[in-house]
């Protein structure tokens, strides 16, 4: 007879859950707490619900520092922020850079496990002299969440005011510099036959960088360009299928949640063409350098059938580097290690 293992008791903690729900940082949080839930092999508890094995944190502020103080030896953290996520994100931020770069180095080494979501945040955290162990485990798309629907296409165009022979294109992001939103204008400005619609808004307040100059390009922005304001997680889907092509501009990203969640939607997707991309996905994906590869890439998608077609294709064979299940099964050997490691130790 086979004798059974004691789930897995997991502590997943994120302050997102109080403040900047809107981030991807928040949907990998919950996305992660709803993949362990869906196992036998995990108990999971979350912020404030009790104590664990295993403490997994997504973010890296005071909550984190003080829930650690209890799991000496047992800490994971998920890195989806490095100094370079500073980059047009905050004022100020070529002076702030040197003390976020320290302080990044702190909570890395803090925990005694970092789960680097890119190769990039992998070597970034090795960079600064982190004294942990680092792992990469990619994020992932929940695709019971995230799928191609009628249903929710005609309820998204109706959230959206969109007509239903509108070509749409989404953007998705925090409405500051390093998401590419005055690129997306940009680009609508030459597209003038689509409309399109930026999903999104500042968790930071004032302290978004480029605040002002942002604001004007919105007031000055062409009559096809909206921007739709925050949807929460669970309407997101309707946003995503009430589009039909979906552009990433943003300068700096690591693993990020957005393009994934499109694809899973059905639709074409184009990244900004920037380093950390290349280093991450395995297989094609359709991109641009500059504003007028954009545009001539979106007008393509407008005008030609079947290389929209062949743009969601591409998407589709993307999505297999991303599923629950590798990452399920990786974060079950990581806390298993860390939980006997630990328990070794102390015995």
């Amino acid at each position: 007879m086979t004798e059974s293992v004691a789930p897995l008791r997991v502590h997943v903690i994120s302050e997102t859950a109080r403040i900047a729900k809107e981030t991807g940082v928040h949907t990998a949080f919950v996305d992660c707490v709803n993949l362990l839930r869906d196992s036998p092999d995990f108990e999971v508890i979350v912020n404030g619900e009790g104590w664990g094995d295993v403490l997994h944190s997504h973010t890296y502020g005071p909550y984190f520092l003080w829930k650690g103080l209890r799991y000496r030896g047992r800490r994971v953290f998920t890195a989806h922020v490095i100094p370079d996520s500073a980059r047009g994100s905050f004022p100020l931020w070529r002076l702030l850079l040197p003390a976020i770069r320290w302080y990044l180095r702190g909570i890395y080494s803090y925990a005694d496990v970092c789960v680097a979501v890119s190769p990039v945040v992998a070597d970034s955290i090795r960079a600064l002299g982190a004294k942990t162990e680092v792992i990469e485990i990619f994020s992932f798309v929940d695709e019971d969440r995230f799928h191609p629907s009628a249903e929710l296409r005609a309820a998204g165009r109706k959230r959206l005011s969109v007509p239903e022979d509108a070509f749409v294109v989404l953007g998705v992001g925090t409405i500051e510099g390093r998401k590419g939103v005055e690129d997306f204008i940009d680009v609508a400005q030459a597209c003038p036959e689509a409309l399109f619609v930026w999903v999104g808004g500042r968790p930071f307040g004032a302290m978004t960088e480029g605040i002002a100059r942002i604001n004007r390009r919105i007031r000055r922005a062409t009559e096809n360009v909206r921007f739709a304001g925050l949807f929460d997680l669970e309407e997101m889907p309707l946003a995503y299928n009430a589009a039909d092509l979906f552009l990433f501009p943003s300068l700096q990203e690591n693993c990020p949640v957005a393009p994934l969640e499109a694809a899973a939607c059905g639709l074409p997707v184009i990244y900004k063409d920037i380093p950390e991309y290349r280093q991450l996905y395995r297989l094609p994906y359709l991109k641009a350098r500059d504003t007028a590869e954009f545009t001539a890439l979106t007008r393509r998608m407008i005008q030609d059938r079947a290389y929209f077609e062949e743009g969601c294709r591409i998407s589709r064979e993307l999505l297999g580097q991303f599923s629950k299940g590798a990452v399920r099964a990786q974060l079950l050997d990581l806390y298993r290690e860390v939980h006997a490691l630990s328990a070794r130790q102390t015995s």
